[in-house]
Formats: structure tokens, C-alpha cells, sequence
């Protein structure tokens, strides 16, 4: 049985977001929906998270689950927005709650923080499952990048996050906290057991010059054609290769106020006496 996915991209973050619905039943998810943010002026939006919202009411689809595949350090994600409009439910994996001891420490965030994962309605863990209509959705833990990655396997098709990006792009960085490449490598080619027809939708795409931004590909071209992670590439090889790579990196632009909101599944900071949210800024950290 197929699933039927639409894909929306935010150009701003190169992040894709989908709605994914059984045809049948009309139950829906959506994974890793996207809050606009102006860093400069410190001010987010919504129209990002309003597109898929319309796509929702048009399609008369009853959302139950609000999927992320990680806290995204790209982004903030409209996760809080949705719930509120929708009424679905948020779903993180377990290891958010590694996640969130980190970042508690870096941005200070004291005993009135919770670590335990309580701000999500859901932490999920590997062979963990969710109904979704007549359709079950599958959690298959693939850590590496993240402590807390996930991918969601839904009928034909797996939504793999920052785990892996298309071909000719190749695979996720491993220098975060939590981060390991070798457990990438892992990671990927439990991804790859999945069957070489097995539709793939990534979470970002940063095209080379000349092509389009897309976010489908599948097992099989993967398992051939990855920059990164083709079948011929051995553990030692892609370890080298990624820490080299990773050395030259810089820190994604929006990491520090993405995590924030992140960690506390999409709501702000709690306001301060002046009835204002603030972003915190840590020096010399990261």
C-alpha cells in the first residue's frame, strides 16, 4: 500500500516539511513543520506552518501526529503553532531527553527546565509504533547526527530527517553533542534493509549549482549512488571521510535560537516580568 505525501519546501532553512495521510481513512501527520524566523529582528511567523495547515483543511484531513525526526538545529519548528490549530499530538525520540541535558548546561537553563521529555506529548523509540488510520507508522532509531534522530517508516515510504540527504549531496554531520559518525554509518544501513523500492524523503536538500531543490529518492539509489554512504564505502572510509568534512563545517546559522524552541518541543522561552520572550546568547560556547 502506498501513502499518499505532500511536500513543502521552506527555501529560507532548505528545509522540507511534509503532510502524509492514509487515502483511505483521511488520517494524516505532519513531519517537521517549519516556524519562520527573522534572526535580525528576533521575530518569527507563521506562514510557513499556514501553508500546510491549508493543505490540510482542503484535503478534510484529521491530523493525529505532529512528527520530528530530531530538534533540528536549522530551524525552529512550528511544532507549539500546529498543536494549537490542530489538536495533534507531538512525537520526538526518547533520546530528546540527552538533548535537552546538553543544552540545558549550555544555555543555563536551571531546575525549572525539565530534561525528561515532558514538554513532547510522545517519545518514541526504536520498533515503537503509531496508528494512523488503517496505516501503522514504524520508529526506527537512526542516531549519529543526533542523540534523539528517528525516522518514521509509513507503508511504502521513510522519513529520515538530517540522517541523510539526497545523492548527490550525501549524509548528515556528526559533530553536535551526541553526535558519532560511525553510528551514523549504522544508522544508515539499517535504512538501507528497508528495500531497495522503498520511497525516501529527507528533510533537507542543498542542491548542487544547476539543480532544484527535491526531496525524494529511494533505497535502492541511495545504496548506489550516495556521495557519502554508496554500498561500496566501508566503516573506516566514511568515518575519515565525515570528520574531515565536519572539521571544515561552520555552526548552522540558526542553532542557538532553533535548539531553544526545539528542546521544549516549538514554545518560547517562559515570557520575563515584562510579558516578553528572550532568546538566550551564550558566549564562547559552541
Amino acid at each position: 500500500m502506498k501513502v499518499d505525501v505532500l511536500p513543502f519546501f521552506d527555501a529560507a532553512t532548505g528545509t522540507w516539511s511534509y503532510v502524509v495521510a492514509d487515502p483511505r481513512s483521511r488520517q494524516a501527520a505532519i513531519v517537521d513543520p517549519v516556524l519562520d524566523f527573522d534572526a535580525a529582528a528576533g521575530r518569527t511567523s507563521r506562514t510557513s506552518a499556514d501553508r500546510l495547515l491549508q493543505a490540510v483543511q482542503e484535503r478534510a484531513l484529521d491530523v493525529a501526529w505532529i512528527l520530528e525526526t530530531h530538534a533540528h538545529a536549522d530551524h525552529l519548528t512550528a511544532a507549539a503553532y500546529l498543536k494549537e490549530r490542530l489538536g495533534a499530538a507531538v512525537v520526538i525520540g526518547a533520546g530528546i531527553r540527552d538533548v535537552q541535558r546538553t543544552f540545558a548546561r549550555v544555555f543555563n537553563l536551571g531546575a525549572e527546565f525539565p530534561t525528561d521529555g515532558s514538554q513532547f506529548d510522545r517519545l518514541v523509540g526504536d520498533g515503537d509504533s503509531l496508528q494512523l488510520g488503517d496505516l501503522v507508522v514504524h520508529v526506527l532509531a537512526t542516531p549519529g547526527h543526533t542523540n534523539d534522530s528517528v525516522s518514521y517508516v509509513v507503508a511504502d515510504a521513510v522519513f529520515v530527517g538530517d540522517t541523510l540527504f539526497l545523492p548527490d549531496v550525501g549524509s548528515a554531520r556528526c559533530d553536535f553533542p551526541g553526535g558519532d559518525a560511525a553510528t551514523l554509518y549504522e544508522s544508515v544501513h539499517r535504512l538501507y534493509g528497508l528495500g531497495d523500492g522503498t520511497r525516501m524523503f529527507v528533510c533537507h536538500d542543498y542542491p548542487p549549482a544547476g539543480r532544484e531543490a527535491r526531496c525524494q529518492t529511494t533505497v535502492g539509489e541511495q545504496r548506489r549512488s550516495n556521495i557519502h554512504l554508496r554500498d561500496a564505502v566501508d566503516l573506516d572510509a566514511f568515518v575519515g571521510l565525515r570528520t574531515a568534512r565536519d572539521a571544515t563545517l561552520a555552526m548552522p546559522k540558526l542553532i542557538l535560537p532553533s535548539i531553544q524552541v526545539n528542546i521544549r518541543a516549538g514554545q518560547f522561552p517562559p515570557p520575563e516580568d515584562n510579558g516578553v520572550s528572550y532568546l538566550k546568547l551564550p558566549l564562547d560556547v559552541l
